[in-house]
Order: structure tokens, then sequence, then C-alpha cells
């Protein structure tokens, strides 16, 4: 078993023949992810590397190959239409890597899949990937996952990475690797992939990584408290971060006492996370944690 994505995945990818959507796409299939079918208006007709058709809507790709995941490499300005176009044309599950789209676009497409049988992971995620089941949906580097029981989610690409690298380098392999993005609006919380991995009996603890700004690690803390049923190792960066100034991520903004990495790690700690002191020491403390 692993959470939203395995063998059964049948990958899409929207911008398809652009440099980045063409670089990842190929990554993910060498990886062994299913990948059927391309979209990018304009080109239908045309073949991507050698044998996946590339069509003009999501819809055609949909009722053509049956496409289930939709991976979305289209230019910020044009991203939330691509997402709503998925959607429509019912795809379940959705990871949007596109970065910079404007938090009212955001918006508009959370407000849109509220209620509706979707997810969506992102914007500005690395996507998802299991290790066990060969299926990486993403940009994430595949060759440093190893399969095995701990979940990993994340706000932070990079820092899903290094606590992959670091699980992997002492032995530890991951069940399936999530990241929910880092913008102030995404359409993933931490809550809803921890029901997932809870659900899961292929995971058997998670690494949490969370950082300054809103109150979606404070959200977790408490599902965590009350609900969760498995050991979580949490690590929220931004501690020296000074209020007011956005670092790094576009939701990575201290605007209020609840958004500072102190409150968030009381919080965490309070429900019983196994608190990683630094990002060096993602993999010790979880060793720690599961001996």
């Amino acid at each position: 078993m692993s959470i939203l994505v395995n063998s059964e995945t049948r990958l899409l990818v929207q911008g398809i023949t652009g440099k980045e959507g063409s670089f990842h796409a190929k990554r993910c299939r060498e990886y062994g992810t299913n990948l059927v079918a391309g979209v990018t208006p304009g080109k239908g007709g045309e073949v991507f590397d050698n044998s996946v058709p590339v069509f003009n809507s999501v819809d055609d790709a949909v009722s053509k190959t049956g496409a289930n995941f939709s991976l979305i490499f289209v230019p910020a300005p044009f991203a939330a239409d691509a997402i709503l176009e998925a959607v429509e044309a019912g795809v379940k599950t959705i990871a949007c890597i596109t970065e910079g789209i404007p938090v009212s676009d955001t918006v508009r497409v959370t407000h849109f899949i509220k209620g509706k049988d979707v997810v969506l992971l992102g914007p500005n995620c690395p996507g998802a990937i299991s290790p066990g089941e060969k299926c990486k949906v993403g940009i994430m580097p595949g060759y440093i996952h190893k399969p095995g029981k701990v979940g990993v989610v994340s706000r932070s690409g990079t820092l899903t990475y290094e606590a992959v690298g670091q699980l992997t380098g002492i032995g530890i392999g991951q069940s399936t690797c999530v990241g929910i993005g880092g913008d102030p609006v995404s359409g993933t919380t931490f809550v809803d992939i921890l029901q997932m991995f809870d659900s899961d009996p292929e995971t058997e603890s998670v690494v949490m990584i969370g950082e300054i700004g809103g109150t979606r690690e404070q959200e977790a803390a408490e599902y965590i408290k009350n609900d969760f049923s498995k050991q979580v190792a949490a690590l929220i960066v931004g501690k020296s971060a000074p209020p007011g100034r956005r670092m790094g991520h576009a939701g990575a903004i201290i605007t209020g006492r609840a958004a500072r990495a102190d409150e968030k790690i009381k919080a965490l700690e309070d429900a019983g996370a196994s608190i990683v002191p630094s990002p060096s020491e993602i993999g010790t403390t979880v060793q720690k944690m599961i001996d």
C-alpha cells in the first residue's frame, strides 16, 4: 500500500512539451511511473518520448487514455485554469509544480474543488513518490528514495529531499513522500495527508516538516494529539526569521504570534511529536523515535 500514487497511477502531464515538463516527465517515466499522456494546446497529435501521445485538451487525454493523475508544469498566469481543466475532465489527483501563481487564483481554485472528490497537491510543490510502488509524480530525485515504512509530508521540497537522503543513508525507507507546497493557500493540508497516512498499513511513522507562516502546523498538532495513531517526528524551520519578511516560500512569513516557529514547535511538542532540533538531525531523531 501507499498513498496518492501507486502502480495503478496513470499519469498525464500538462505542459509536457515545455522545457521543465518534458525533462521531468521523462524522469518520472524512467523511475517506473506509467506515463500515458501529455497535454499542450495546439500540439495535439504529436508523440512525446517516442510513444506518449500528446493531446490538445485534458478531457480528450482522459477519455482516450484513462489518465487519473495530472502533473502540471503550466506557466503561472495559466496554471489555475490548467488545474480547473483537469478537475472538470474528471482527474481525481493533481500535483501543481508551478510557483508564483497569484494567491487570488489559488483561492478561486480551492473554492472550486471544495467538496469535490479531488486531491490537489500544491501549488509550488515537488509532488509525491512511493518508492515501493516505483511511482514518482513530480520533480524529486528518485534515486535517493528507499522503500520502507516512514511517511514524509512537507511544505518544503528541498527539506523533503534532505529528510529522505538522511533516512535512506541510515537504512530507513519511506512509504510515500508528499510535498503539500509552500504557498499561503494550498489544495492539501498536513491534516489531509496525516489522515491518509493513518489509514495506510504500510506507514508506521511519519516525518512532518513545517515552517513559519500560517497555522497549518497547529492544526496538524491538534489532529496528532487527538486522532493520529502513529509516531511523528516534526521539524519546524525559520526560528530566526524576522517578522514581516518573506523567507523563501510565499507562505513563509510571520504575520502574527501563531505564525512563529516557536509557537508551532510548542504545539507539536504538546501533541506528543518528537521535535527535530535542526535539519541535520532528521534521520537521527527518527532513528531514536522508532527504536
